[in-house]
């Protein structure tokens, strides 16, 4: 599975900004999507998760009423829209793809697409 991902740019605090990730998967809606975002010197961190039909989507405390995640399984396609940003969003985005899950440690999920920088200013 090759991941794609694309959206990332300059936006102010308070501003949003929506990611894109396509995956080349033929059977895209039975892979769980996430996306983890990793800040300069630290770890990657879990973002959102959502599994491949009508299942829950799973969200991080620090971005929850935030940011959502949603699907679009006809384009193999995954969003993330990110609303009221602050400074500490800024990161490399990665979309990442699993047979199995959702899980929220980044090391469970075998598929990453190349990142994608959000920078916040405030």
């Amino acid at each position: 599975v090759q991941l794609q991902a694309s959206g990332g740019g300059l936006v102010q605090a308070g501003g949003s900004l929506m990611l894109s990730c396509t995956a080349s998967a033929r059977t895209f809606n039975s892979y769980v999507m996430a996306w983890f975002r990793q800040a300069p010197g630290k770890a990657r961190m879990f973002v959102a998760a959502r599994g491949g039909r009508r299942d829950s989507t799973y969200y991080a405390e620090s971005v929850k009423g935030r940011f959502s995640m949603s699907r679009d399984n006809a384009s193999n396609t995954i969003y993330l829209q990110m609303n009221s940003l602050k400074s500490e969003d800024t990161a490399v985005y990665y979309c990442a793809a699993d047979e199995d899950g959702p899980y929220s440690i980044a090391t469970m999920y075998r598929y990453w697409g190349q990142g994608t920088l959000v920078t916040v200013s405030s």
